[in-house]
């Protein structure tokens, strides 16, 4: 089903999606949002699935990636392209700063990174001669032409963080199939017993924490060239972590695939529906569905339709096999 699904999924989004959506700038516009937000959904399960650990603070990295590009760009004149990945390269730098929450567990941690968000969106207001303050920066370049396709285009930039978004997902795929993935999973069920056995498990914490803050840094850098310009309230806005952790949990974040579809599904439906029905406070019935899928499906989105798809002989199969 996974192999199903990415193939139906690169095609839909590669290909039925450019074609059919390309010239309405409103609607690939809204699909490259969500695009956003399913990046930074993949990177904050690869940190609470692999990682074990509940991140709040994921805006931190968005925000310092963001400013990172955007300053290298507008002062240093790097190129776009190479400032995208020397965004999620300062995110990851950034987090080294929250690497004393580790030694915190559970809830504490997610609290812990929560106060290193607030912290960096305060230096961002403080820093004006390299921020611009609270005014924030305008004018940040845009995506550019790149072998004769114009990047900054509202296509262009959905071809761009589409072709991030997968490399996120491979990146998650490769680390959870990896040695060090085995690692961490058996992390899960004890950890005071993988360090018995000789397993970093610190060193694993610190490497997914890097990764996971290098994809979401990436992910702001290149929001901040897709609409040119940047303030430390919306670059470090709590909603970059939020809307994310509710994808990834709707979508089902023990899935590879669960934050992608769950990002789609719920920022479409509810910029396209429920905003429709209800222009204020339409985030309620947005929370109602995040309720009732924990309920019914604590799994999430993905493994329903992972079941209605399958064929039944797999069902029965699967079924004989538990009994």
């Amino acid at each position: 089903m996974n192999i199903k699904f990415s193939a139906a999924f690169a095609i839909v989004m590669y290909l039925v999606i450019p074609f059919t959506l390309g010239d309405n700038n409103y609607l690939i516009g809204l699909v490259a949002s969500a695009l956003i937000i399913a990046g930074i959904a993949v990177a904050w399960a690869l940190l609470g699935n692999l990682g074990g650990m509940v991140s709040f603070g994921h805006a931190a990295f968005f925000g310092v990636g963001a400013y990172t590009s955007a300053v290298l760009t507008m002062d240093h004149g790097v190129p776009v392209f190479v400032a995208l990945v020397m965004g999620g390269i300062g995110a990851s730098i950034s987090s080294i700063f929250m690497m004393p929450a580790l030694r915190l567990r559970g809830p504490y941690f997610a609290l812990a990174i929560l106060a290193y968000a607030e912290i960096f969106k305060i230096l961002a207001v403080e820093a004006t001669s390299i921020t611009g303050g609270a005014g924030g920066l305008l004018s940040i370049p845009t995506l550019p032409v790149f072998m004769g396709i114009d990047f900054g285009t509202k296509l262009g930039g959905y071809i761009v963080i589409l072709n991030i978004v997968c490399l996120t997902l491979i990146t998650y795929h490769f680390i959870r199939k990896s040695t060090y993935g085995l690692a961490l999973k058996a992390m899960h069920d004890s950890e005071m017993a993988t360090r018995i056995v000789g397993v970093p498990a610190t060193y694993l914490k610190i490497v997914m924490l890097l990764v996971s803050a290098f994809m979401t840094g990436s992910i702001g850098a290149f929001n901040a060239h897709y609409i040119n310009f940047l303030e430390p309230d919306y670059a470090f806005s709590g909603s970059w972590t939020i809307f994310p952790i509710v994808a990834a949990i709707f979508g089902g974040y023990r899935t590879l695939s669960g934050p992608v579809l769950g990002a789609l599904f719920i920022y479409l439906v509810d910029q396209l529906v429920f905003k429709s029905v209800m222009p204020q406070g339409h985030q309620l019935i947005l929370g109602a569905m995040l309720a009732g899928m924990i309920i019914l499906s604590p799994s999430g989105l993905l493994p329903i339709l992972t079941k209605f798809f399958a064929p039944k002989k797999n069902i029965k199969k699967a079924e004989g096999q538990h009994a």
